[in-house]
């Protein structure tokens, strides 16, 4: 048997080793892939992650808005209007089906068995499991930040009109700052560079009862805002000055991390407790595998179900008009 010959065999194997349970991972693999996916972004990793088994599941929330406690009278009972109850309310996750596919020609993944260790120095890929486990790390990975972009950005209003396939995408649903724009407070920025004196305004934006924990909070910004903020961090002296020009130490304000995002918008923020950020997926992920002999290539075909909500759209700072 010739070495091409070996070697797309062992192709075939792999695919038929990922295509067992008629091409639909089982539920450990399921759960495994989930984790893959929260590891990669910043938002995702840090969200409440809210793991469905169908399309549809609702969220209870229930809690006191208002004051409950009233003077007494001895031996009067209160009144009706006086007499308190919880405010409850749902948060309803609804899954919109999202779809991928990937064409490996043949000689791709020939390349790839036969010289993964030339590539990067790391060991070969030659068994099935191997090349399981490179093509689900690969795909993983991109969807993570792609999932984290509808997440992030979605829009219902969002228009494209040089893209159909990008404006489908991102107007599925409204996304965590679309929700926290329209929905929380907005501490606006007046085209300014980032200091402090954003977040202070963040700080003072949110309502008191969301400070109790502000470790928990935290501001949200792009790439680069992060490093503005490091700049003006780096001019105090002394060790703090020091360690944000090495950037070894995390960022703060105001006791709460300032974290960056890598799919943020320049001018815009977030401030608020990532665990008031949910996303919904529902456990098994589907991935489906063929080929076409004709045209020489594997086609790899992942779906998957999700969907983004926030718990307390009250507790959610907009940070907006943000210099670059």
């Amino acid at each position: 048997m010739s070495s091409t010959q070996s070697l797309l065999q062992k192709a075939d194997l792999a695919i038929a080793d990922l295509a067992l349970n008629g091409g639909t991972l089982t539920a450990e693999q399921g759960a495994s892939f989930i984790r893959r996916l929260i590891k990669e972004p910043t938002l995702i990793k840090l969200c409440r992650v809210i793991e469905m088994t169908s399309p549809q599941r609702k969220i209870n929330k229930i809690g006191f808005g208002t004051r409950i406690l009233r003077r007494a009278a001895s031996g009067v009972a209160l009144t009706p209007a006086q007499r308190s109850k919880p405010t409850t309310d749902q948060i309803q996750l609804n899954t919109k089906e999202q779809i991928a596919e990937v064409r490996l020609p043949y000689d791709v993944l020939e390349d790839n068995i036969e010289r993964a260790s030339v590539a990067d120095n790391s060991p070969a890929n030659t068994g099935p499991g191997g090349l399981r486990q490179t093509i689900l790390d690969l795909i993983a990975e991109r969807a993570a930040l792609d999932m984290e972009e509808l997440g992030l950005l979605g829009d219902t209003n969002y228009v494209n009109a040089g893209d159909a396939d990008d404006a489908a995408f991102l107007s599925q649903n409204d996304g965590w700052l679309k929700i926290a724009g329209t929905q929380g407070h907005v501490a606006d920025a007046g085209q300014t560079t980032i200091t402090k004196a954003i977040f202070k305004a963040g700080l003072k934006a949110m309502p008191s009862q969301y400070l109790r924990n502000r470790t928990a909070l935290k501001h949200f910004v792009s790439v680069n805002n992060l490093t503005e903020y490091r700049d003006t961090l780096s001019d105090r002296t002394g060790s703090l000055g020091d360690a944000n020009v090495t950037g070894l130490s995390p960022a703060y304000a105001y006791g709460s991390p300032v974290e960056q995002v890598a799919l943020m918008p320049e001018s815009k923020g977030m401030f608020t407790d990532p665990l008031n950020l949910i996303f919904g997926i529902q456990r098994q992920v589907s991935m489906e595998f063929d080929k076409d002999i004709t045209s020489r290539v594997y086609i790899i075909v992942l779906t998957a179900r999700i969907d983004f909500k926030v718990e307390t759209a009250d507790a959610m700072v907009y940070y907006q008009n943000i210099a670059s």
